[in-house]
């Protein structure tokens, strides 16, 4: 919703100021122009990524827009979550915890985080970690590098859509200058005409520079920049696992061990202890009625 409101704010000022001069925004509608210029950058885009970065510049445009950042409930399942995963180590079989994490969608911890279970990698990272940690034998430093490790991975595997409309959105103010010079050069061959033929035409080639300028700083870039904050944000619900799951295996037990994870959210995100500890309380008195039902 903000990029809308914020291209509709630019056009307003940009073409109301235009026309507060005296322009006429009819001028500025050159559709070759903008044929050139977009089809050129597309076409360049295609070139430069693989299929796969191409569909996933699609989606992390569709999340941009959306504002798919994790909200405050986000949060709360994820830590109610690995409360419970963390509480089941301490009381359950090997043999019951990996059949919870060998099939998550199954599971009916998993069920009561349904953000967590829809993220299929965010659900890999957390059942490979608890596995991780029942095999037994494993040193937290290794754990807590691997952690970091697969992270920044994660990162930058989510960041190469970010680094590719960035691209097509640097090379935008070169490709408006070649539709600018096409223009140009029609208007050459029109040298013969009247002043007022060739200053439409010399007009319509100047549009190609203002688009592919006003494409880049306006949209691309503000559009790319804002997919690579949604993205990081999402990477943050990787971090509070980790720093949960960290501390549980240094010794806390998993009312504290959460809370490790919970300081590691941003103070504007950040879910309250009353609110984490009713949320993981509800857990708690969901195992004991899930036992006696069995």
């Amino acid at each position: 919703m903000t990029i809308i409101v914020g291209i509709i704010i630019t056009l307003i000022c940009m073409l109301g100021g235009f026309m507060a001069m005296g322009g006429k925004v009819a001028v500025i509608w050159q559709p070759w122009e903008y044929v050139i210029i977009l089809g050129t950058a597309l076409g360049t885009f295609v070139v430069a990524n693989s299929m796969k970065v191409i569909k996933d510049c699609g989606a992390g445009v569709v999340e941009a827009f959306k504002q798919a950042t994790p909200k405050h409930q986000d949060y709360v399942e994820v830590l109610a979550l690995m409360f419970t995963l963390m509480r089941a180590v301490r009381s359950k079989s090997r043999a019951e915890i990996e059949s919870l994490i060998d099939a998550p969608e199954a599971s009916e911890v998993f069920a009561k985080a349904p953000t967590v279970l829809a993220d299929k990698d965010l659900t890999d990272f957390i059942c490979d970690y608890m596995r991780l940690l029942i095999m037994g034998n494993a040193r937290t430093h290794e754990i807590e590098a691997l952690m970091e490790e697969e992270i920044e991975t994660i990162r930058h595997d989510r960041l190469k859509a970010y680094h590719a409309l960035t691209t097509v959105g640097d090379g935008l103010p070169a490709i408006g200058i070649i539709a600018a010079v096409l223009g140009v050069t029609k208007a050459m061959g029109a040298i013969s005409e009247s002043p007022e033929v060739l200053g439409k035409l010399i007009a319509a080639a100047l549009v190609g520079t203002f688009a592919g300028i006003f494409f880049s700083y306006s949209v691309v870039a503000p559009i790319a920049t804002k997919m690579k904050a949604v993205r990081e944000k999402r990477l943050r619900l990787y971090v509070v696992v980790k720093q949960s799951l960290l501390a549980f295996m240094n010794g806390a037990i998993p009312q504290v061990a959460i809370e490790h994870g919970r300081k590691t959210i941003s103070n504007r995100e950040r879910p309250g202890i009353d609110e984490v500890e009713a949320a993981t309380m509800g857990a708690t008195a969901a195992a004991p009625a899930a036992a006696s039902a069995a």
